[in-house]
């Protein structure tokens, strides 16, 4: 007969979210809609809506984990369910975040990066988290602190001095539950992620939980056999998980695009010169020009959104095997998907936890990143995390921009109604946008251009119709789209007026259909210098 108490870490989704208590600390996995434990999260709501309990409950979350609409931790927005809240990326849940910004919880946004380490700290007992990452930034203490609004008091970040080099410190909370998503489980509790695009913190989130004396509750597709699981496939060990909850499948799709694709669970590869070229566009465009920017067997990231047009037209132009794409959440090589599949990619050449791919992005590992920019000053600084009531938050964007060697912020000139004609080699404005981008002063400081100048990093800042360029006295505007007018079309498009010295015209390829040949175009990796160490600016 078999041994009962191998079941008794198999619970009903009821049972399961009877052991969040009012008060409780909890963390939860996902990135966008990949890992992220849907079941679990729409079991705690339905429980509060019912009963009242739990109540006041602390979220950290690391990745934006969120459709933007009703899924993921949208699910939570329920007044009275949280207190407050600890996260990177904000965007994809604009229903917590409306609960933050009008003041209803207390609300933190910290580098995604930096929680997703933290909580590896946390199981190791720590009392928090050392880094680079956040000084000079709107996280930065002597500027907000990370805080979302007046209510949210406490100091969760604090600048020290460690070996004569200025660093934040992060604090430590314990975590009393930990909700996590897996594939398989066995009675024994057991957890494998063999089905699911990505590993993220789930081993370090369970080991944060059981060595702060909580509780570690995953859902999974299926439960088999004590015993029948590849020891070598188990991600979390049963001897940290104290609740395992089978999920419907409407509730456990791989992503939340795609209920599942056998490429994105690295069961097959799919051959790239299937996926349909970018249709020519002012998103084409920029991640074009950026395109030039890739070094030929350099390590990259690409953030989400027009930065992820970049892998596109690397597969478009036959490069994509000569660099290795990387995104935050563990993927390394292949090709990272886009959209509601963001986070998945196809053919990767390995998938590590978030918090290691993080260890490596810090410490220096990027020959370049492409990321995203919604507005730019004269200082070079950039905005992607605050707007006015509007609260997107940086994700990874600092830990990644503050550490990669290059850096290029890709995005529109303006936004609001843009609309361009492409043809012939050249760009021309057909409507123009109603918001302007480049600002006399960022609303929040999310990249500090003069901190970057100080590590030694080369940044540029690649739109549809003109390209800017980081330097010791501001911003330089370097190339400007054949078609443009300078005067019309750019300068009198911003807020302030950039350093021009040389102005080039974008090389005409870029507003052709025809592929450019970007083989042939690039730049070799340079040899990677010693870190240099950065000065300490005036706050």
């Amino acid at each position: 007969m078999a041994d009962p108490v191998a079941h008794a870490v198999v619970h009903t989704l009821d049972e399961a979210m009877a052991l969040v208590r009012s008060g409780d600390t909890i963390a939860t996995s996902g990135f966008v809609g990949c890992g992220t434990p849907d079941a679990l999260l729409e079991g705690l709501a339905r429980r509060f809506r019912e009963t009242g309990e739990p109540a006041g409950l602390t979220l950290y979350f690391a990745a934006g984990q969120g459709d933007g609409g009703e899924r993921g931790l949208n699910r939570l927005a329920v007044p009275g369910l949280l207190k407050r809240v600890v996260g990177g990326h904000w965007g994809l849940i604009p229903k917590v975040a409306a609960l933050a910004v009008s003041g209803e919880i207390e609300g933190w946004n910290l580098p995604q990066g930096v929680v997703s380490r933290l909580y590896r700290d946390i199981a190791a007992g720590l009392p928090g988290t050392v880094s680079r990452i956040g000084l000079h930034t709107f996280v930065d203490p002597r500027s907000e602190g990370g805080r979302v609004n007046t209510r949210s008091t406490e100091d969760l970040v604090e600048v020290i001095s460690l070996g004569g080099e200025e660093l934040l410190f992060y604090h430590a909370r314990p975590i009393d539950v930990a909700l996590l998503r897996g594939t398989s489980a066995d009675e024994l509790g057991n957890v494998s992620m063999e089905r699911e695009a990505l590993t993220l913190d789930n081993l370090a989130m369970a080991s944060a939980a059981r060595n702060s004396g909580g509780r570690v509750i995953v859902q999974v597709e299926r439960i088999v056999q004590a015993g029948s699981l590849n020891p070598r496939l188990v991600k979390i060990p049963h001897i940290l998980v104290d609740a395992v909850v089978l999920a419907p499948p409407e509730l456990h799709g791989q992503t939340y695009a795609t209920p599942f694709n056998p490429g994105y669970a690295h069961e097959v590869r799919i051959p790239l010169s299937m996926i349909p070229p970018m249709p020519m566009s002012e998103r084409k465009v920029t991640a074009r020009r950026a395109a030039f920017e890739l070094p030929d067997g350099g390590v990259v990231n690409l953030g989400i959104g027009m930065p992820d047009g970049v892998s596109s037209v690397a597969a478009e132009e036959r490069v994509i095997d000569r660099i290795t794409l990387t995104a935050e959440p563990g993927v390394i090589g292949g090709m990272p998907a886009a959209g509601g599949d963001f986070g998945a990619a196809l053919n990767p050449d390995a998938l590590i936890d978030q918090n290691q791919q993080f260890d490596f992005y810090q410490g220096g590992g990027l020959d370049l990143t492409v990321l995203g920019l919604a507005e730019v000053d004269r200082a070079g600084n950039v905005n992607v995390s605050r707007f006015g009531p509007r609260l997107t938050g940086a994700g990874g964007f600092i830990d990644i921009s503050q550490t990669a060697r290059t850096v290029v912020f890709v995005g529109t000139f303006t936004a609001g109604g843009l609309s361009v004609d492409i043809a012939d080699g050249a760009l021309r404005v057909r409507t123009e946008g109603a918001h302007r981008k480049l600002v006399e002063q960022v609303e929040q400081v999310t990249f500090n251009g003069r901190y970057a100048a100080s590590l030694g990093q080369q940044v540029l800042y690649v739109t549809e119709r003109a390209v800017f360029r980081a330097t010791e006295a501001g911003l330089a505007l370097v190339e400007i789209a054949p078609g443009i007018d300078l005067e019309r079309d750019v300068l009198a498009r911003m807020d302030f007026e950039p350093i021009i010295d040389e102005l080039a015209l974008m090389d005409p390829r870029i507003f052709r259909p025809a592929p450019m040949g970007l083989a042939a175009e690039l730049r070799p990796t340079p040899p990677r210098p010693p870190r240099q160490r950065p000065t300490h600016l005036p706050v």
